[in-house]
């Protein structure tokens, strides 16, 4: 029997971005093409190296004044770069969300935490606020919170830092989306929690069949995590990579980055600086 390949939920060619300063523009990302399908695809890369700006280009969160160019991004047979902006609010965060990096920036303080996350479904659908409600309480267990029905009258400075991102995780599936982009999800949490809600969102995933876009400068959280690896330096992909193969990895700045990685097994008196080469801009 014939396996079915099924079409990639996202198509992304030669995506650049520019943003204006005063010193004139400023080029963050540069040529990069990259596909998702039902997997976990993770951008990594140093601070700066443009993984966040492609994850918020794909949802079109970026200010008027930036320029944005690609042969091709699209979702689906949707071409997300002539999208107007009606068109892209049926897309944001009811076909495609984004998790941020720390709940304290992303929820609203003066709501209570179920109204936030009912509001985010009603924002898409039209249904009773009290089937909103029950849709919450549903999500809130789906992401292992105990005792939904208090959490969700809690505001978030109540709640602790793992219960505020698995309370980020509901609001952005709660509409049930095709694709989630999540940007350092976990990087202010302890490891404990960390491996907790990685584990909540893993199963979320594999369990709606989702397409997970992961944003880190974790390599070692990635290998574990994720299936793919883009690894971005100066707003440019220099290498792709199966997660499983990171530590086979070819180009020399990703060796660099695995390299300045501390060890436990592995001890040593000072880790190796990376030694950055002008090459790497153009090759």
């Amino acid at each position: 029997m014939t396996q079915e390949i099924q079409a990639p939920k996202l198509q992304v060619e030669d995506l650049r971005v520019s943003f204006a300063t005063g010193e004139g523009m400023v080029d963050a990302v540069r040529g990069v093409s990259f596909s998702l399908g039902k997997e976990k695809l993770a951008i990594v890369g140093e601070s700066g190296s443009g993984k966040s700006t492609v994850g918020r280009t794909l949802l079109r969160l970026h200010p008027k004044s930036a320029q944005i160019t690609a042969s091709k991004m699209h979702f689906g047979d949707i071409d997300l770069l002539s999208c107007s902006e009606k068109e892209m609010q049926g897309i944001r965060g009811r076909r495609m969300s984004m998790i941020m990096q720390d709940p304290k920036y992303s929820l609203n303080p003066v709501m209570r935490v179920g109204d936030q996350i009912a509001e985010a479904y009603l924002a898409h659908h039209k249904v009773p606020r009290k089937e909103a409600n029950q849709l919450v309480l549903s999500m809130l267990e789906a992401v292992r919170i105990r005792d939904p029905q208090r959490v969700f009258r809690m505001y978030p400075h109540e709640v602790s830092g793992g219960m505020g991102q698995r309370i980020m995780i509901a609001m952005m599936l709660i509409t049930g989306p095709e694709i989630v982009i999540a940007d350092e999800p976990t990087s202010a949490l302890d490891v404990s929690v960390r491996l907790q809600v990685l584990a909540t969102l893993d199963d979320l995933v594999s369990q709606r069949g989702l397409g997970l876009i992961f944003i880190s400068h974790d390599l070692n959280l990635v290998r574990s995590f994720c299936d793919r690896v883009l690894v971005m330096y100066a707003g440019r992909v220099v290498e792709s990579i199966a997660a499983a193969d990171l530590d086979q990895a070819q180009h020399p700045y990703t060796r660099g980055l695995l390299a300045a990685l501390p060890s436990v097994d592995a001890r040593r008196p000072r880790l190796p600086v990376l030694q950055r080469d002008p090459s790497w801009l153009t090759a």
